[in-house]
């Protein structure tokens, strides 16, 4: 690279889309999507690919609901061949989520499909500046299948040590 320049990241912090209420003796982790939330995941595929929002490696945790909305993603995205499951965004801390996310060490866009109150306790600690409409959407509470994008300068290992733009924040009512 150039003396003098720098590489820009972006992580995408997305929410699984609504799930149902579980049914008696289901564990929360086999929450699957209800309609609506199929519908909010699957609009927010094609919103996220008519403003080229495509991250370059997908995190996805491992529980039902999570699975599902990356799966309603991927019909517009294609995601496939850049996912990758981790057990881990089920249950760890805002911190956790950022360590997963560094440990991809991509030079690129990196997204997280996970769970509040992590996804919104990381992107809150990380957008300290950012687009003001964006900031006050995201400070009213991260929505089902809403998609944070925050922007770095330098790669995935920054994501854990520095404070980000964020960029976008985006709901289904967006579309």
């Amino acid at each position: 690279m150039a003396s003098g320049s720098y590489e820009l990241s972006r992580l995408f912090l997305f929410r699984h889309g609504k799930a149902a209420w579980a049914e008696p003796g289901m564990r929360d982790f086999d929450r699957k999507l209800d309609e609506q939330g199929i519908e909010e995941a699957t609009t927010m595929g094609r919103l996220m690919a008519a403003r080229h929002l495509v991250p370059d490696v997908v995190i996805c945790s491992t529980a039902a609901r999570a699975v599902e909305t990356l799966q309603a993603l991927s019909t517009s995205l294609h995601l496939d061949d850049a996912t990758r499951y981790d057990q881990n965004l089920y249950a760890t801390d805002a911190p956790g989520y950022l360590e997963i996310a560094a440990a991809t060490g991509s030079d690129g866009d990196v997204m997280l499909v996970g769970h509040n109150p992590m996804l919104e306790d990381a992107a809150l600690a990380l957008s300290r500046e950012g687009d003001e409409a964006a900031l006050d959407d995201l400070h009213m509470g991260f929505r089902t299948a809403a998609l944070a994008v925050i922007r770095f300068e330098g790669n995935a290992f920054d994501f854990t040590t520095k404070t980000g733009f964020l960029e976008t924040y985006l709901t289904p009512t967006d579309a």
